[in-house]
């Protein structure tokens, strides 16, 4: 097995394409110019991504205020993302990287452990990218409680 990519703050963000259940298409050179908000959760309606979700869809209006955009990205299905954000009631950007393209590209892709079993999931990870496509800030291995408001210091100190 090869070992996550590595990335550092400066780095050139990996570029990106992913679906979403309501923006089609969006890739990161569409979105130069402006902050984008990259976060990876392990799965659609858990306790710690659902907090996660609605915290930013929360502070979306402070984010978008801030000049960011703000997407999500799991492996779960489009028609998986439509349901949680209906039942959630989200208004952020849902990407589908069913693949584990830009989860590879990322380095999010790692081996968990859980009750002494060994298994790939998604690092619960969040980048900051700035408006020239390089890397601003990163948060590995996140905890819920208070992130958003980390991250969108950041977003506003960038």
């Amino acid at each position: 097995m090869t070992p996550p990519m590595t990335l550092s703050i400066g780095d050139k963000a990996p570029a990106f394409t992913l679906e979403t259940d309501t923006e089609g298409t969006i890739s990161l050179k569409d979105l130069k110019g402006q902050k984008v908000v990259l976060y990876f959760y392990p799965k659609d309606n858990t306790p710690g991504c659902t907090k996660q979700a609605i915290g930013f869809t929360d502070e979306l209006k402070a984010f978008a205020k801030a000049g960011a955009k703000i997407i999500g990205v799991s492996k779960d299905s489009l028609q998986k993302h439509a349901n949680f954000r209906a039942k959630q009631g989200l208004k952020l950007a849902l990407g589908s990287d069913p693949d584990g393209i830009v989860l590879e590209a990322y380095g999010v892709w790692v081996e968990k452990k859980l009750y002494g079993r060994q298994y790939m999931g998604i690092e619960r990870s969040t980048f900051l990218i700035d408006e020239k496509g390089k890397i601003g800030d990163i948060w590995r291995k996140v905890r819920v409680a208070g992130h958003v408001d980390k991250v969108l210091d950041a977003v506003k100190a960038l």
